[in-house]
């Protein structure tokens, strides 16, 4: 099991509802089976980015990001003089293919390491929508540029807003997933982990239940707290359009 699932199953399990078997089906919708009739898929419920092809979380782009960006700083070696310089970094979407972000961010970072700024701090557009900002370190590291913090510009916003955002995207997308599966059960649940507001608070819950309204098939849909597995949210059981 991924960590949704884990979260999903503690869930299911706290409701008593009977067994409850991972892929029953093996490695094909759906992902748990409860007293042998509900079918159970989950999902993390997070951010997204539209694309051309279709949505995909922000993380996707942020993960591998980051591990590039740790790897091309090592690729500096260690401080000549033994004054290391901290690099943060702040960008937004669509971002250039990483070889040519690459090649101007190495050839941005080579200028620096050869004719250092004499003050602590400086920044740089690198190219649109990506900027940096290097801090002179007060001790001493083992690399000339050491990784610093980032920022998604594409991240936050209001709780309530992204979330039914993204809830429909993730809904339609588990919708089509299971579609062929549908069939093989006479009821459907859907779980989704939120991973945007880490679970709805009891002062908000009419605020959703009021204004989370679009048309779906699922028997239920269960929002789940990634820090409490048993503390879920359960849209209402009949959603309508909005007019």
């Amino acid at each position: 099991m991924d960590d949704s699932e884990k979260v999903a199953h503690e869930y299911l399990l706290s409701l008593a509802c009977g067994a409850v078997v991972y892929e029953p089906d093996g490695n094909v919708p759906p992902d748990f089976l409860v007293n042998g009739t509900i079918a159970v898929e989950v999902r993390r419920l997070n951010q997204n980015e539209i694309t051309e092809s279709g949505h995909r979380g922000l993380e996707v782009t942020r993960i591998p990001l980051a591990a590039r960006m740790r790897r091309l700083l090592s690729s500096f070696g260690s401080p000549p003089s033994g004054v290391s310089w901290f690099v943060c970094y702040d960008f937004g979407r669509p971002l250039p293919e990483w070889k040519e972000l690459n090649s101007a961010l190495r050839e941005y970072l080579l200028a620096f390491r050869d004719n250092p700024a004499s003050g602590r701090e400086v920044s740089a557009t690198i190219c649109k929508r990506f900027e940096i900002e290097l801090r002179r370190a007060s001790n001493s590291h083992s690399q000339f540029f050491v990784p610093g913090g980032s920022a998604d510009d594409d991240t936050g916003g209001w709780v309530f807003q992204e979330t039914q955002k993204n809830l429909r995207l993730c809904i339609e997308e588990k919708t089509r997933k299971i579609a062929a599966y549908r069939h093989k059960y006479p009821e459907w649940w859907l779980v989704l982990i939120d991973r945007i507001g880490f679970g709805v608070e009891a002062c908000d819950e009419k605020l959703y239940r009021e204004h989370l309204r679009f048309e779906h098939s699922w028997d239920k849909i269960v929002l789940a707290s990634p820090d409490n597995p048993r503390w879920a949210f359960e849209l209402p059981a009949s959603l309508t359009a909005t007019s």
